[in-house]
């Protein structure tokens, strides 16, 4: 939110009286004055007047999982254990997933408190590189290699899928790198040619790799490696 609309949204304050208080030079961010309305604030930065805070910085957290098969993407479900579930930390209602993968796909997930983070590596104009490794009930198409490269029109859907690298492994397994994240897009993509995914593992998002995490496992993210994933989505730096 802008600053000089945060400010005026606070109980004590008007839109005048927080135009003054920033002309005056009383409003500090993250210990900076701050005279501009337009600054963007969010929930992890310090605010103050004359030193005394409006608002108390919170700490943003970014984890990443390697989700197992059998676990839902989501924060709670009726039925399944969720990714949240596996976290077990503190304030978990405020987490947010960067994405999701099926039920029965395991591999790299993202998860922070910091919506507006994870939102940015998830719209569809950021593009960031997701790299999977996959098994196909049936040898798979070396047409595929090609017509991956050039796009497919899914049903469905209006537009065809961007470009995606293959890399077959031998005649049934094979590394595939997406730019984009449609509904079970690479069962779909594979559906084309009648060939059922079995197994769907994600390694790797960006230049962020799962490595050797074990299996139902988390770790917290450092801070280079979320501003590294921020600037390769586009986002600004964190």
């Amino acid at each position: 939110m802008r600053l000089d609309r945060w400010l005026a949204n606070q109980p004590c304050f008007n839109r005048a009286k927080a135009q003054q208080l920033l002309a005056q030079g009383r409003i500090t961010v993250d210990g900076q004055v701050c005279r501009d309305g337009l600054h963007e604030v969010g929930r992890f930065q310090q605010i103050d007047l004359d030193q005394q805070p409006l608002q108390a910085a919170q700490t943003a957290r970014y984890y990443l999982l390697h989700k197992p098969r059998g676990v839902v993407s989501a924060t709670r479900h009726s039925q399944h254990k969720t990714v949240i579930d596996l976290l077990q930390v503190p304030q978990a209602e405020e987490l947010h997933l960067a994405g999701r993968l099926d039920l029965n796909t395991s591999g790299l997930l993202l998860i922070s408190n910091d919506g507006l983070w994870t939102r940015r590596l998830t719209l569809p104009r950021s593009r960031l590189a997701k790299h999977y490794w996959l098994r196909t009930e049936q040898p798979i198409d070396p047409a595929c290699v090609s017509d991956f490269a050039h796009g497919l029109l899914l049903e469905g859907d209006p537009r065809p899928t961007l470009p995606a690298t293959l890399h077959l492994l031998d005649s049934h397994s094979a590394r595939l790198t997406l730019h984009e994240g449609r509904h079970h897009q690479i069962k779909r993509m594979f559906a084309c040619y009648h060939n059922p995914v079995r197994d769907l593992h994600r390694e790797a998002i960006g230049s962020l790799q799962l490595g050797d995490l074990p299996y139902a496992s988390w770790r917290e993210l450092s801070s280079e490696e979320v501003q590294r994933l921020s600037r390769e989505a586009g986002a600004e730096t964190y």
